[in-house]
């Protein structure tokens, strides 16, 4: 009769004796190289994503597993590579060095200082990060209602984006997209200079995937000189990279981002922008073999976007309660985001900020089209400050749009309500106008916006709006009530502090009629 226990314990034994043998690294010997892929022979251990040793100590991570060969995509430099080396197994899958000193540093696609400045320091609490993870589950997770003001009138108004969310920016080449980005870094950096108790400060990082060094130069020149590169860190894989880099970016900005969301912090990362990194992919994946589909990108292109955003989150605060706010960006083609990579995003995100050609190239900066763009988070994320002012903005926006193209074939015949109607619509529309790289705080914001909502920008010419309305901000914060000052502690338009907005607006508008 069979003693199932005695062959369980014999089984158990044979498992415990063949895991105390010591075990031999698996080597490969490289049967081909390309460009910036290598296929390995042997390597019978080896697992997805995990590193290889190439000769010279250049890393490289398993994409492919086939029947008695491995192919390997370098993350460095293989000139010097021949057919009939070897390759060696680590048993580790790509992880990177995540520490709080990356702060303030312009980094590699593998978070390698590159911007010339001192080598970091032994790190206690520095962390090794996954770079492929899977995203938190939604037991995990809670509502997405804490603002992420980006100090940009027309989105913390119309398109609010809550800490935890995933808003798509999205437009044609030169309309804009990293303008917003940028803007919304510093005025995070503007927001931890003058914090309230019980609030967070906001870590920016911004991935740029396949632009030019210049231009992430310039980032970096724009970020320094309004002083927020203390509180964000660069994230460079440029079009001189190889395309292993550029896959990689946003995966290990994504990792750097956790290890901050997992220590409590709320994070702000930005992906400029995905549309490269889908080229990148899809170069890896045709050098690989891959089946191509649609316009020649893999088959999984729509799951590498999904499992990187989907690990945007705004965690329970029993988890510590660390946020990750994910702003990536795509860059359409004639204007055109029914195409494959935007329609894709779009499905993923919550929501996108669409940026109009049309307006642009009109001087409506920034270009947002309101029809367009939407936030599947909404007033959630907008504090009661902002609601109060800007509830009925959009559909007044959207009706005046409306009016507009039918007032274009004749405005003799149109009623004064309609007119009165265009007009104010052209006072909203000229007011959410805004200087690049100057955002704006939430309490300035709400004061501007109220003036639209009140009607005191009736009757006022187009060209003197934005003086009025810097004038009454002005005069606001020299008030004795300080009503500035209680709309940025309470988040609030109180009866006493509409009293003072309202005569002040009065007595600014006797300037300027």
């Amino acid at each position: 009769m069979l003693n199932i226990d005695q062959i369980t314990q014999d089984i158990l034994a044979q498992i415990t004796a063949a895991n105390d043998q010591p075990r031999f690294k698996s080597t490969g010997v490289i049967t081909s190289v390309g460009d910036g892929v290598i296929v390995s022979d042997g390597l019978s251990e080896a697992k997805m994503g995990e590193i290889i040793m190439l000769p010279g100590n250049v890393p490289g991570v398993v994409f492919n597993l086939k029947q008695g060969q491995v192919d390997i995509v370098a993350l460095g430099e293989i000139t010097h590579v021949r057919t009939g080396d070897k390759a060696d197994a680590t048993g580790q899958i790509l992880a990177v060095s995540c520490s709080a000193q990356l702060m303030g540093r312009v980094t590699d696609a593998l978070l390698k200082p590159i911007d010339g400045g001192a080598a970091l320091k032994s790190d206690p609490e520095a962390k090794l990060m996954l770079v492929e993870k899977i995203a938190p589950g939604v037991i995990k997770r809670q509502d997405v209602r804490t603002p992420l003001q980006t100090g940009i009138k027309v989105i913390d108004a119309l398109v609010p984006v809550g800490r935890g969310q995933r808003e798509l920016i999205i437009g044609d080449r030169g309309t804009g997209k990293t303008a917003l980005a940028v803007d919304a870094m510093i005025n995070q950096h503007n927001l931890n200079t003058r914090l309230l108790p019980g609030e967070k400060r906001v870590i920016s990082i911004y991935v740029a995937v396949g632009q030019k060094a210049s231009k992430i130069a310039q980032v970096v020149a724009k970020l320094q000189e309004a002083g927020a590169m203390p509180s964000s860190i660069i994230v460079a894989a440029s079009a001189s990279d190889t395309a292993s880099l550029q896959y990689l970016a946003p995966f290990t900005a994504c990792a750097l981002g956790e290890y901050f969301m997992d220590r409590g912090e709320d994070v702000l990362i930005i992906y400029d922008d995905l549309t490269k990194h889908a080229w990148a992919y899809r170069q890896l994946s045709l050098l690989l073999r891959r089946p191509s589909g649609r316009e020649a990108y893999p088959g999984d292109i729509f799951y590498l976007h999904s499992r990187l955003l989907e690990r945007a989150a705004r965690m329970k605060d029993s988890l510590g309660g660390g946020s990750l706010t994910a702003l990536p960006v795509i860059e359409t083609q004639a204007n055109d985001i029914s195409a494959y990579i935007p329609t894709n995003v779009i499905s993923i995100t919550d929501g996108q900020i669409f940026l109009d050609p049309d307006q642009f190239n009109a001087g409506n900066r920034p270009a947002i089209s309101v029809g367009l763009s939407v936030s599947r988070v909404g007033g959630d994320a907008q504090t009661k400050a902002m609601k109060q002012v800007a509830g009925k903005l959009k559909l007044d926006l959207a009706q005046y749009r409306e009016l507009a193209a039918f007032a274009q074939f004749g405005s003799d015949s149109l009623d004064a309500d309609t007119k009165r109607r265009l007009d104010r619509g052209k006072a909203m529309t000229e007011l959410l106008k805004q200087q690049q790289y100057a955002p704006l705080a939430l309490e300035e914001q709400v004061g501007q916006i109220w003036l639209a909502k009140e009607g005191y920008l009736d009757g006022l010419p187009l060209e003197k709006l934005a003086g009025y309305a810097d004038a009454f901000l002005i005069q606001l914060r020299a008030n004795k009530a300080n009503p500035m000052e209680t709309l940025r502690t309470t988040k609030v338009v109180t009866p006493d502090v509409e009293k003072v907005m309202r005569q002040t607006a009065d007595d600014v508008k006797k300037m300027f009629v």
